[in-house]
């Protein structure tokens, strides 16, 4: 068998040639693309939303599988409600609901 210092099965290198045109899989024009709502935020995070999102990944880290034992780790930690009030699991999904659409 002959021994070769190449690979002889390599297509040959072509120059990369830029594309001006924007469009799926392209690099998107500054402007000319619709915001969609999902990937964006209306105002930055209120303290009640970063609060929330502590809360969960405490909960999370401490072995909660469902929405039951989410409140559970809510109502053990002191955490509350926008409104001041212990959590329920019908308003926890009732504010992951709100916070999601």
């Amino acid at each position: 068998m002959e021994s070769l210092s190449y690979n002889p099965n390599l297509v040959p290198w072509e120059r990369p040639a830029p594309n001006n045109v924007a469009g799926k899989g392209h690099i998107e024009r500054p402007g000319k693309v619709a915001n969609i709502v999902w990937q964006t935020r209306a105002a930055a995070p209120s303290a009640y939303e970063n609060a929330l999102g502590d809360a969960l990944e405490a909960a999370f880290e401490g072995g909660a599988q469902d929405p039951q034992d989410i409140v559970r780790a809510f109502n053990a930690a002191g955490f509350l409600t926008v409104d001041s009030q212990p959590w329920t699991e019908a308003r926890f999904l009732s504010e992951m609901r709100r916070l999601g659409a």
